[in-house]
């Protein structure tokens, strides 16, 4: 019984004795017959009784409390694991990443139908291919360009244009597992490409990329054959300069530099009726003012000719200090632009490393499977509320 029920039938019964002892106290005044006291307690008893037994029954309904929602605090998200490494490669050369967002690089990078996590590009210098023995120690012999082919098949890797590189760079765009990207440095005669990659185009769909030099112009005797093969699709034609043989230094002015790198865009886009996507930097040469003229006049992908090891994507081994073999030339990881300066294995040893290359792109795939959940766990609670789901 609560508190108002106990005063309510407090009340009641208060008023049913006074009623009662008013009625004994007229009969004992009166003369009527005298009222039995005994009948009249009685009474008084079975009364408060009903009283007790009524309120019993009234209940008063209690006030239900309302549940206050806990608020939700937010997620805090994982630590995203470090960049892959590995001791395979040179010590002075270290791994570069590229993509500074964090959610474009994952959603990159784990989409299913993109290239998956550990895909690799061999990306390969060609000089020249002399029949016996080479005199420049730049070349290559037919027997070592064959053996060379040959050993990159056999070891599982397919050959890709320049737009698949790009894709792959900037996109995760998918290409095979095991990538070769073969560039052959300078000009040359149509019958150098048909003698050395057209039987490799013929067999295997593997295209080679050509790295003109522009200071010949329109003049240049090479220049209708080798626009007649570009319009085939397999020998496919980028920038390697116009005077080619000056390479861009500390000391180059920046109209030197400015004329080679659009000088190169004007001439095989006037005659090849494209404009290249890549420059591969003559001698290797570059500074980080070059650099950034390229990114203006419209390069997306650059090319040295240092052997830093293969690159991934957001992933690029390059050299913080300058080489001791090359001190003329200035550490690639200066520019602070990997994309436009990426490493290239020379043909003479490449086929020396194609178990080193092997072996890295198992190691990263290795790595981003360990690292899979911490990254998904990211991405839901950083990344998901603005860029959505992972497709």
């Amino acid at each position: 019984m609560n508190k108002l029920n106990f005063l309510l039938l407090t009340s009641r019964f208060s008023l049913l004795i006074l009623s009662l002892l008013a009625v004994l106290l007229s009969a004992c005044q009166s003369q009527t017959p005298t009222v039995d006291s005994n009948s009249v307690m009685t009474q008084i008893v079975q009364t408060a009784m009903v009283l007790i037994q009524q309120t019993k029954t009234v209940s008063t309904p209690v006030p239900t409390k309302t549940a206050i929602p806990t608020p939700t605090l937010p997620l805090t998200p994982p630590a995203l694991p470090a960049t892959f490494t590995t001791t395979a490669l040179n010590p002075l050369d270290t791994p570069h990443t590229y993509i500074n967002d964090e959610c474009q690089y994952l959603k990159a990078k784990w989409t299913s139908t993109n290239a998956a996590p550990g895909t690799i590009v061999m990306v390969i210098m060609i000089h020249g291919i002399d029949q016996g023995t080479p005199v420049n120690p730049y070349d290559i012999s037919v027997h070592d360009f064959n053996q060379l082919m040959d050993g990159l098949h056999s070891g599982g890797f397919t050959a890709i244009s320049m737009q698949q590189m790009t894709g792959f760079m900037y996109n995760n765009a998918k290409i095979p597992q095991l990538s070769a990207l073969m560039i052959q440095d300078d000009r040359h005669t149509a019958q150098n490409f048909t003698d050395h990659f057209l039987p490799y185009y013929k067999k295997w769909g593997w295209p080679v990329i050509n790295a003109w030099i522009s200071g010949f112009g329109g003049s240049d005797p090479y220049l209708a054959q080798n626009v007649a093969l570009a319009q085939q699709g397999w020998v496919i034609y980028q920038a390697h300069g116009v005077i080619h043989n000056i390479p861009i230094s500390s000391s180059s002015t920046d109209e030197f530099i400015l004329s080679e790198l659009q000088g190169s865009i004007n001439n095989i886009q006037k005659y090849f009726g494209k404009a290249p996507v890549a420059y591969i930097w003559p001698l290797g040469g570059f500074t980080p003012k070059a650099v950034q003229v390229a990114r203006q006049v419209g390069y997306s992908i650059g090319f040295t000719d240092f052997p830093r090891g293969p690159v991934m994507f957001n992933w690029v081994p390059q050299a913080d200090q300058a080489d001791p073999q090359r001190p003329d030339l200035i550490a690639e990881g200066s520019a602070g632009d990997p994309l436009m300066l990426l490493p290239r294995y020379w043909d003479t040893d490449a086929y020396q490393h194609f178990g080193t290359v092997r072996a890295i792109s198992s190691a990263a795939a290795a790595y981003a499977q360990q690292n899979k959940a911490v990254e998904m766990q990211y991405y839901n609670i950083v990344c998901a509320p603005k860029d959505g789901p992972m497709p």
